[in-house]
């Protein structure tokens, strides 16, 4: 992909396609076209990966980065972020990162759990 507006739509099978700057903001307009994956978590977690279109290399060298995977709290707090260069990477980072924090809660609810019946005992 060349080097110009550096921004980008998918085409149907979630490859890159460079456009120019109307037809990128027209396309993302339906908010359908940016969703890769949502996973929420019960206490207010939110994972989030989406499409942003827009390179956020900024020229700098190598694949352009077009998604993004953020962590939410259930303030709406960013906790983390990660930017990949293709749908399948985005699908993988973000399968990945809800697998870490799903692992973190099944913890924290065994410490939970230890240190109540070490209370009751």
């Amino acid at each position: 992909m060349g080097r110009g507006s550096e921004t980008y739509i998918l085409d149907k099978d979630h490859n890159l396609v460079e456009v120019d700057l109307m037809t990128w903001a027209h396309w993302l307009e339906d908010h359908r076209n940016r969703r890769v994956a949502e996973t929420l978590f019960g206490h207010g977690t939110r994972v989030s990966t989406i499409f942003l279109g827009i390179d956020y290399r900024f020229g700098l060298g190598g694949p352009p980065l077009v998604f993004e995977t953020m962590v939410f709290d259930a303030a709406n707090h960013a906790l983390d972020q990660v930017r990949y260069s293709s749908w399948d990477d985005a699908v993988t980072g973000h399968k990945v990162i809800v697998r870490r924090l799903s692992r973190k809660v099944r913890d924290a609810r065994r410490a939970e759990g230890r240190a109540s019946a070490g209370r009751e005992g």
